[in-house]
């Protein structure tokens, strides 16, 4: 079996994480048994199993970028990606105050409370589909700023392929 490291707090529930490095963290509250604990475990195990094969063919499947490719992708980002916004922005009839290309490792797109989007230049990595999806979501963000049933049907009247869209977007981190 896996190590699982185990983190005692305040919290109140137990959770079961698998990081990137393929590590185990249990999250569990002051009060909780060994017992309770090794039950949890044990019902979470086909969970757990999963999740670590998943994680493995993460790490399997990152792709280095040497400093040339990356300055390839920022430069497509900031072509594409304001062109893609300035599309849906029309459709969805929402306006974003500003665009921001990051180099975000962990997040595709994010919207600030004031409105201005940030977009990784990592989305180059992806098929327009996916690419689309990401620009739909945080300009859906400037209406819905949360991920309630109203957001997500939001995307839905401009993407109805959106969970397949989102999809392209698993499995596939860099380092």
């Amino acid at each position: 079996m896996t190590e699982i490291k185990i983190i005692r707090s305040k919290r109140k529930t137990l959770s079961l994480e698998v990081k990137e490095n393929g590590e185990v963290v249990l999250r569990a509250p002051f009060w909780c048994s060994g017992k309770t604990i090794d039950a949890f475990v044990n019902e979470k195990n086909d969970w757990l199993k999963s999740a670590l094969e998943r994680q493995k063919k993460i790490s399997e499947n990152k792709v280095q970028l040497d400093d040339k490719r990356i300055a390839e992708l920022k430069r497509s980002a900031k072509i594409l990606l304001p062109e893609r916004v300035n599309y849906y922005s029309k459709i969805m009839g929402v306006e974003p105050t500003g665009i921001k290309i990051t180099s975000a490792q962990k997040r595709f797109g994010s919207c600030s409370t004031k409105n201005s989007i940030c977009f990784s230049y990592i989305l180059m990595l992806y098929p327009q589909e996916a690419i689309d999806y990401v620009v739909v979501h945080e300009l859906a963000h400037i209406r819905f700023h949360n991920h309630s049933k109203d957001f997500y049907g939001f995307i839905e009247s401009v993407l109805p392929d959106y969970r397949n869209r989102e999809k392209l977007l698993k499995g596939f981190f860099m380092n």
